[in-house]
C-alpha cells in the first residue's frame, strides 16, 4: 500500500565522511567494498543521469543518505542492514527494499527506476 507514502529514502551501505567515501570508491575498484545502492545511484564519480531524471520525476522526494547520517528512525528500521531503501508513510518508516532485492537490479538503473515508478503507483 503506497497511497499514504510521504517520501523514499535510500540508505548506502558506505559512509559520509571523506575517509569514507575515498575508502568505499577504493574498495569498489579492487572488489573489496560493494554497495548495490551505490551502484544504480552512482556512477564512478557522480549520480547517473539516468537516476536524476527518475528522482525528479517521482511524485514524492527520494532522499539519500549514508550509514552515518541517516537519521535515528531510519537507522531503527534498518536495524544495521545496509544498503536498503525505505517508504515513509503517515505510519512511519518500513523497508521496502533489502540488499538482496537492491542486489537483483544488478546495477540496472533503468530496472530500478522503473521498480520505483511502479510501487509508487500502486
Amino acid at each position: 500500500m503506497t497511497a499514504n507514502t510521504t517520501e523514499l529514502i535510500g540508505v548506502y551501505d558506505a559512509d559520509s565522511t571523506l575517509l569514507g567515501e575515498i575508502s568505499y570508491w577504493v574498495g569498489a575498484r579492487l572488489g573489496t567494498a560493494n554497495c548495490s545502492l551505490c551502484e544504480l545511484t552512482h556512477g564512478l564519480f557522480t549520480k547517473k543521469s539516468e537516476w536524476r531524471k527518475c528522482a525528479d520525476s517521482l511524485a514524492v522526494p527520494f532522499r539519500l543518505f549514508h550509514r552515518d547520517d541517516a537519521p535515528g528512525d531510519v537507522l531503527i528500521a534498518l536495524a544495521g542492514k545496509f544498503p536498503a531503501v525505505l517508504q515513509q508513510t503517515t505510519n512511519g518508516v518500513s523497508v521496502i527494499l533489502t540488499k538482496e532485492e537492491l542486489e537483483r537490479f544488478d546495477g540496472r538503473t533503468s530496472d530500478f527506476a522503473e521498480w520505483i515508478t511502479e510501487y509508487l503507483s500502486y
